[in-house]
């Protein structure tokens, strides 16, 4: 037997999806996380594999997994130490950054405290022009003097960030060359070696980031190397990277800035997999699982990607896929605040304790005991029988709330959740606006543990085309992993007028990225598929502030038809702000390149629709609307392709449950989707 497995290690479960490559099959299964000690649920889950379905660690031929633990180093800020090295003259460029306030509608609100404090800042007296010519040359014994401070303020890692090192990094090597003479030993990160994009603040906070996060990642795979070496696991683990592609848990040490959004990205791959199969081209992904909504846009199969991503407090600027928190998870706690007002999050009650219905130790009211409260959970094994929901302890949890609020307490469950959706709603709103996209018009798909619970509550209220629940929404961000390919980007900055002169110089760079590309993908990755390269390059009119990426094609390059890669810009330029202007002078600002070696993905089995009502297997009292209610109640492994329902309605199954409003109805298409249409009653 040969399995490719992937997990996803979330803020409550750690989710896993088994793939056997001989019979195309997917097994799923999930585990509670472990905070306290990152690593040993994967551990736990390939035990549970080999107990549940007789899979074992010497039947694994492909492993990869995401991870938060790079961006919970950074929201906990438990990362090194460090001090950084910038251009004498701009040390202030963290406490400047882009003078930005941190919160538009609060005149009151405050910027973070930057990752390294103003006195671990030091000058390096030397310069370089815009062009990357030298104009005043490096001063290295103040250099070595620098070194020297930062290690007697217990500096812990030094980050390198020079003006313009994206144009020439020599005076970053040079620096960071007599860093490692003068400290050896100590951690050094130069930001033209992490992502050398234009913009001193951009690159530098990237830079800081990953060198933040850098001990505890290394220290984490290091660990889960040796732990899945020790129990029979065979090959290199991979991780999933921000850009929703995989790379080696060995690199992933060493570049950790390329994965800190592993988690996230994972859901989004997942999610496009199951767009593009089911025949779904607008769609919006929502990915709700004990501790964040996450939601992203979805355009015929494909991802939408960006830079700027947050993390924590703080943006990074890699290629990522791009996904947006728009609230709380199923385990965020409700709470009355001192004007007696109750409110929801952004505190979790996460794996431990949990939310008061999991029965370990927790007693707070979350999202998840207001449903089970109100009745619409716990009619079936929840987290593949990881919990056995208490509903006693829900509605006591509930019912403390619901004193001080003098209500019911199906009154306030079911505020609770509409201040959940009403939080979503309102940052959803947002997004939509800023893709220029009609709600109305987009499917959702929804997954993650609590994902099918709130879907069709949001969807109504943004009135979307329609709801769609995979058939293992619980595991589909550890499904996302699994499918991804191995996947890099590579990005050179080189600043010139879009011209037939500088045509030369693309194609040059271009061909230089792909020898590094091909060189990563064979030598770095061991991979020896076939390959796709993605040729794009960050273009702007001449005087705009910011760039849009922009696709071109492989032949305009090689051929050097400036022509060709103008018109691409424009196009791009028009679609996005539907208008052009072909007279203006363009600049090219960076040309980048993606390579994608493709792995090998499941193939979701499509059958014949025999359409028929489903039977229910009875009816549970729910309270719904404002309202007591009896619910039909489903199994969802008992739902076949054509069968159709109506709401009120329970939809059970091992790793989540579909909550269906009254006036809703459900149809199984071919690929046992469930799609739920009609909005429900408001």
């Amino acid at each position: 037997m040969s399995f490719r497995v992937g997990v996803d290690i979330g803020g409550s479960f750690t989710d896993f999806a088994l793939f056997d490559e001989a019979s195309r099959t997917l097994r799923t299964l999930k585990v509670f996380s472990r905070p306290d000690e990152p690593g040993a649920e994967v551990l736990a889950g390939l035990a549970l594999a080999g107990e549940r379905y007789g899979i074992f660690p010497e039947d694994i031929s492909y492993f990869t997994h995401g991870t938060t633990v790079g961006i919970n180093t950074v929201i906990q800020r438990k990362g090194l130490t460090l001090a950084l090295l910038a251009t004498e003259g701009f040390l202030d460029v963290l406490e400047i950054g882009r003078i930005k306030i941190a919160d538009m509608y609060n005149l009151l609100s405050r910027r973070p405290a930057p990752l390294i404090p103003r006195n671990m800042v030091f000058g390096v007296p030397g310069r370089l022009d815009a062009s990357g010519e030298e104009i005043a040359p490096l001063d290295e014994e103040a250099i070595k003097q620098a070194v020297k401070r930062a290690v007697a303020a217990d500096a812990e890692g030094i980050v390198i960030s020079l003006l313009h090192s994206y144009r020439n990094p020599d005076h970053e090597q040079r620096v960071k060359a007599l860093v490692e003479a003068e400290a050896p030993g100590l951690p050094v990160f130069c930001s033209s070696e992490t992502w050398p994009i234009i913009r001193e603040y951009e690159r530098t906070i990237t830079t800081i980031i990953g060198a933040y996060v850098q001990p505890r990642v290394a220290h984490y795979l290091g660990s889960l190397q040796q732990a899945l070496a020790e129990v029979g696991v065979a090959g290199e683990p991979r991780l999933t990277k921000s850009n929703g592609g995989v790379m080696t848990a060995e690199q992933g040490k060493s570049e950790c800035v390329q994965m800190i959004l592993s988690g996230t990205a994972s859901g989004v791959i997942g999610a496009s997999y199951v767009a593009k199969v089911a025949g779904i081209d607008r769609c919006m992904s929502i990915d709700i699982g004990g501790t964040s909504a996450d939601v992203a846009i979805i355009m015929d199969g494909e991802p939408q990607y960006g830079v700027g991503e947050l993390i924590g407090e703080f943006q990074i600027y890699i290629p990522s896929v791009s996904v947006s928190s728009i609230g709380e998870g199923g385990g965020s706690i409700a709470w009355v605040d001192g004007q007696n007002v109750l409110r929801v999050g952004p505190e979790s009650a996460g794996s431990s304790p949990g939310p008061a219905c999991y029965g370990r130790g927790g007693d707070r009211a979350t999202i998840t005991d207001a449903f089970v409260a109100l009745g619409a959970i716990g009619h079936s094994e929840l987290g593949y029988n990881a919990v056995q929901v208490d509903r006693e302890a829900s509605r006591r949890a509930v019912g403390e709330l619901a004193e001080k609020l003098g209500r019911t307490i199906e009154e306030t469950a079911e505020a609770i959740i509409e201040i959940a959706v009403s939080g979503m709603y309102t940052d959803v709103s947002a997004l939509v606006s800023r893709f220029g996209i009609d709600p109305r018009d987009f499917s959702v798909l929804a997954f993650g543990g609590a994902g099918p619970m709130l879907a069709c509550f949001l969807a109504r209220e943004l009135r979307m085309k329609e709801v769609v629940v995979p058939p293992t929404p619980g595991v589909l961000s550890a499904l996302g992993g699994l499918i991804a390919d191995v996947k890099n980007d590579f990005l050179s900055t080189i600043y010139v007028e879009a011209t037939a002169d500088a045509a030369r110089q693309v194609a040059d760079e271009f061909r230089a990225l792909e020898e590094r590309a091909v060189a990563w993908l064979r030598e770095g990755q061991g991979y020896e598929g076939e390959y796709e390269l993605i040729h794009s390059a960050e273009m702007r009119y001449r005087g705009q502030s910011f760039e849009i990426d922009t696709k071109i094609d492989s032949e305009a390059i090689a051929n050097a038809e400036i022509d060709s890669i103008v018109e691409a810009f424009h196009k791009e330029h028009e679609r996005i702000y539907d208008h052009a202007d072909r007279g203006a002078a363009v600049q090219i600002i960076s040309v980048r390149l993606v390579i994608s070696g493709k792995t090998k993905k499941p193939e979701f089995s499509k059958f014949p629709l025999e359409v028929a009502p489903a039977k229910p297997e009875g009816t549970v009292p729910v309270w719904m609307g404002g309202q007591a209610r009896d619910a039909a109640l489903h199994h969802r492994a008992k739902l076949k392709p054509g069968h159709h329902l109506e709401g009120p309605a329970i939809i059970a199954q091992e790793d989540c449950t579909t909550v269906v409003p009254p006036g809703s109805t459900v149809n199984v298409d071919e690929f046992g989707n469930l799609r739920i249409s009609g909005g429900g009653e408001a």
